[in-house]
């Protein structure tokens, strides 16, 4: 092959699965440079869209048992499911648990289950992982439990160059109304800082509900904070003005299990699932933006007895197919699996089996994954700063400088 033209060889090599690229690079030092040039990059993810859309193949990520591996399930008459690995560059760290992740165009934030000193964001596709250590605050009251943040992840564009942001928040009025922890910040991957932001809201993000990016922003499904817990809106995150918009409304109000935490179609669309004892109603957006949405309902299906039960934790639409894969955990006397219900305007369709489970309080989140060829920008070399931001100063910690920010 070294002796054919360079063209012929990305074509050729550009068909091979990606879980098969990391063997590849091992082969000489030509193959390595092959594979690592963006041409080739560029070329392989166009090829791997191509192939999953002809296969009607739904490329997602799937955390199960504290893991995250890569999938893609086609929906049809025999419901193929194929395993694409884990991370490769996760692949030497046994001891990573991951209890949440992020999906942001081709990138990934894992958040650790038994360390709340750092997270890390990784590129799938290019084995890159960046580890960033987070900020410890201390309560002024007595309070022996974790802390449990929200995330989100996003892309900024700045002098052509695409950088990741990440936003981290707490806020547990709802545990704790006469002293609710509440913090907001977000870090910057070009100057390797923690700013933290002035937020006063009016409304309260409940730990259950993930986070969805869509179009560079994120959005959760929210309360008013002085009000029931009913679930009736969703709130955004607008990484660019740097803070959040308005309450929007869901097509319905939920309150508990009923309500599942939203999802996307390939980033494309926002969806929102509702159910009751008789029936599940899953909505999408059809206009969205971080003040303003319509929804539209995507099916409607009526659930027999046997399947009130059926848990909404966590989904996948299928917008050709028009059907839902909910995962869930399916729980024995002695072991537990985690499955798959392929919902429809059928009805329950199919469930199916993916494994056994290890543990049976993790239970299995998902979300949509194409591949990036963004490279992660590393730690500075420097000393790193602290930075605050509170009622419109901007205080750089090190050297003591305030400026005024709008």
């Amino acid at each position: 092959m070294s002796n054919l033209p360079k063209e012929l060889v990305e074509d050729i090599v550009s068909r091979v699965p990606l879980h098969c690229l990391r063997a590849m690079r091992l082969t000489c030092k030509n193959w390595n440079a092959l594979l690592e040039s963006q041409s080739f990059k560029k070329m392989h993810i166009r090829k791997e869209e191509e192939a999953a859309r002809e296969l009607g193949e739904n490329r997602m990520i799937v955390m199960m048992d504290y893991n995250v591996y890569l999938m893609g399930i086609i929906v049809n008459e025999n419901l193929s499911i194929k395993s694409l690995g884990k991370p490769t560059c996760l692949h030497g760290s046994k001891q990573v648990k991951i209890s949440q992740v992020f999906h942001c165009e081709g990138l990934l934030l894992c958040i650790l289950k038994d360390d709340d000193t750092k997270i890390v964001v990784l590129n799938p596709y290019l084995g890159q992982t960046r580890w960033i250590q987070t900020r410890k605050y201390h309560r002024t009251s007595e309070w022996e439990g974790r802390d449990v943040y929200n995330y989100a992840l996003r892309y900024e564009t700045n002098s052509g160059n695409r950088s990741p942001k990440i936003l981290r928040f707490i806020d547990d009025f709802h545990h704790h109304p006469e002293n609710p922890a509440l913090r907001y910040e977000t870090y910057d991957f070009d100057t390797d800082l923690w700013t933290t932001l002035d937020v006063s809201p009016h409304w309260q993000i409940l730990s259950r509900c993930g986070g969805v990016s869509l179009n560079g922003n994120t959005y959760w499904g929210a309360v008013e904070r002085n009000a029931s817990a009913y679930i009736g809106h969703m709130i955004c995150f607008d990484f660019t003005r740097g803070g959040f918009g308005p309450l929007i409304p869901l097509p319905f109000k939920a309150r508990g299990l009923v309500f599942a935490p939203l999802s996307s179609d390939r980033a494309e669309k926002i969806a929102a699932l509702f159910r009751t004892s008789k029936k599940v109603v899953i909505w999408i957006t059809t206009k969205i933006d971080a003040t303003n949405v319509t929804w539209s309902n995507f099916f409607t299906i009526y659930i027999s007895n046997l399947e009130r039960n059926l848990p909404c934790k966590s989904f996948f639409i299928d917008m050709e197919k028009k059907v839902a894969m909910v995962f869930d955990k399916e729980k024995g006397k002695k072991v537990a699996h985690n499955i798959i219900n392929i919902i429809g305007e059928a009805g329950c369709v199919r469930k199916l089996v993916l494994k056994e489970s290890g543990d049976k309080s993790c239970w299995p989140l998902v979300c949509s994954y194409v591949p990036s060829t963004v490279q992660i920008k590393q730690h500075n070399r420097g000393k790193r700063q602290k930075k605050v931001i509170r009622k419109g100063i901007d205080i750089d910690m090190r050297h003591d400088k305030r400026i005024k920010v709008d």
